[in-house]
């Protein structure tokens, strides 16, 4: 068998009873992360744009539900506007090793499907599993070339969200082989709109989940597709990477549940400026700095990092800011924060933040470039205005698996960021939070907003 064969082979017998109970615990905790994020992003452009879309193209009834606008729609229009919403605000999570955001693809185009077929919250745990598992693994098996041109959250990520689809349909293995051929021929997304602030970045996350989804729906309906998508000739490895190793496609499958791996986001900004704002953060409190004492910042950062934040110079706009090191750094040296509500008020605006970003630079370090994927390690070296060099360094940035968020911490960055965008009030976000807990006993989840 071929390690694409190996995973279609596990996609297809993956029961809701093999699921290890921490696994089924972690799942809630990331579709409660993703949930936050779709209600953040409700008024952020462009959001807005995808919702009149959707308003325009989509019937005005269904099964599936446009959370921020309330109506129930087509399964494909719900993990349209889901994944857009769901990805704008920059707080959804992101797998390490992968480069991958799953909840953005998986559970928009999971759950609205879900709804469409009345499905259990066990099934939807299940087929959330099956898209982080896959989307995970293929993510890794494409390797860090593909993420040097192509955002992997849109090409990966539409396999994903056909996978967790495919599993609520009760795909077979030849099943999830042709899902993935559909699925996997509509893979695209380019990092090149970094460089103009534009706004494809929703729309990669809003076309992956629907395309996933779209794939799913056709090929329930019988319609094939190509039998080596990932390894073939002429597949996704052959035109989208030069380092791919299939060995991670069948990686442990069964007994390493990389959806545990997964990264909750603690600062409001791109992950590549984690690690460091936290080098950072610790570095001030350990000596007591404040942004004023500070002559200079240098990032020792991975290529990934330069690749991605290397685009942006002068932030046009609050999202472009949060690929920007600079600016990232500087709420950090300012505020002590690098939240939502910093980027909101401070990130273009402040000639503080400003004039430190200026002062702000990133340089490759062998140590941090070795690591990566796997790891992503912070490391800052700072000079002040006394003449001094001092160096901060952090090794599992908060988040992270090691470093993770815990229910509580959860729950107060729910309640942060539904209060962001004024989705709902007290009353209401104890309602979701308790409906998350209890996905896995939920029978009906179209009424589970």
């Amino acid at each position: 068998m071929t390690a694409t064969q190996d995973l279609t082979a596990f996609l297809a017998r993956l029961q809701y009873s093999d699921l290890p109970d921490a696994v089924i615990a972690r799942t809630e905790d990331l579709f409660l992360d993703w949930l936050a994020s779709v209600l953040a992003g409700r008024h952020e452009h462009p959001i807005p744009l995808f919702e009149r879309y959707a308003t325009r193209m989509g019937p005005a009834d269904g099964r599936s539900k446009r959370i921020n606008h309330g109506s129930f729609t087509t399964p494909y229009f719900a993990a349209l506007v889901n994944g857009a919403a769901s990805h704008v605000v920059e707080q959804d999570d992101l797998h390490n090793s992968s480069v991958l955001h799953p909840a953005t693809v998986v559970f928009p185009a999971a759950l609205a499907a879900a709804q469409d077929l009345g499905s259990s919250g066990q099934e939807l745990i299940l087929a959330s599993v099956a898209g982080y598992e896959a989307g995970i693994r293929i993510g890794e098996f494409l390797g860090r070339s593909h993420y040097r041109i192509f955002h992997t959250t849109a090409t990966v990520g539409t396999l994903a969200a056909a996978v967790a689809v495919g599993k609520l349909m009760q795909f077979n293995a030849s099943g999830f082989t042709h899902l993935l051929g559909s699925a996997g021929t509509q893979a695209a997304g380019l990092w090149e709109f970094l460089r103009d602030a534009a706004d494809s970045k929703q729309l990669h996350t809003a076309k992956a989940a629907a395309d996933g989804l779209l794939a799913a729906y056709l090929t329930e309906s019988g319609l094939t597709g190509a039998q080596n998508i990932l390894e073939g000739p002429q597949g996704l490895a052959a035109g989208m990477s030069s380092d791919a190793d299939a060995k991670w496609l069948n990686d442990g499958l069964g007994t390493r549940w990389a959806l545990t791996e997964t990264s909750f986001k603690f600062h409001a900004s791109c992950r590549h400026t984690h690690p460091a704002a936290d080098a950072l953060l610790d570095l001030m409190q350990r000596e007591h700095l404040t942004a004023d004492d500070i002559e200079t910042v240098t990032a020792r950062v991975h290529q990934g990092a330069i690749d991605v934040l290397g685009r942006v110079d002068v932030p046009q706009s609050i999202h472009q800011a949060k690929f920007s090191m600079g600016a990232v750094l500087g709420l950090i040296a300012v505020y002590g924060s690098a939240s939502l509500v910093e980027f909101r008020d401070h990130a273009l605006t402040d000639p503080r933040v400003s004039a430190f970003r200026e002062r702000v630079s990133m340089v490759l370090e062998p140590e941090v470039d070795n690591a990566y994927p796997q790891r992503w390690l912070g490391r800052v070296t700072v000079t002040t205005k006394d003449g001094r060099t001092l160096h901060g360094a952090t090794d599992e940035p908060k988040g992270d698996p090691g470093n993770t968020l815990t229910r509580p911490e959860l729950e107060d960055k729910f309640r942060r960021l539904v209060a962001f965008s004024d989705a709902g009030d007290a009353q209401q976000v104890d309602a979701w939070i308790n409906a998350v807990w209890s996905l896995h006993t939920q029978a009906d989840l179209r009424t589970l907003f």
